[in-house]
């Protein structure tokens, strides 16, 4: 499901305008991110948790040169779905 059917549906479902949806929709996002990026985590409950996770300092190879590099500590952005929503995907994905 891309964004222009997500607006699509909430426009069919609610009767409102496709642009007043999208507009909302970006607005969210940008809310959203803006969020993560000065560090806070977003709760919506009964749907999930947008979290900033810390990965630590590691060290890989870079097969190409045969050399050792260094990935220093950085953030990134992750999802968590709530356990109820978590739930429903799971009874509805059941093999029958």
């Amino acid at each position: 499901m891309t964004k222009a059917d997500i607006v699509n549906a909430i426009s069919e479902n609610t009767g409102i305008e496709k642009m007043v949806v999208q507009k909302t929709v970006e607005a969210f996002m940008e809310s959203v991110k803006g969020s993560l990026i000065k560090g806070e985590d977003v709760f919506l409950r009964g749907f999930g948790s947008f979290v900033v996770k810390t990965r630590a300092e590691k060290t890989a190879r870079d097969m190409a040169k045969k050399t050792t590099i260094r990935i220093p500590a950085h953030n990134i952005p992750a999802f968590k779905p709530a356990k109820s929503f978590v739930a429903e995907v799971k009874d509805n994905n059941k093999v029958k």
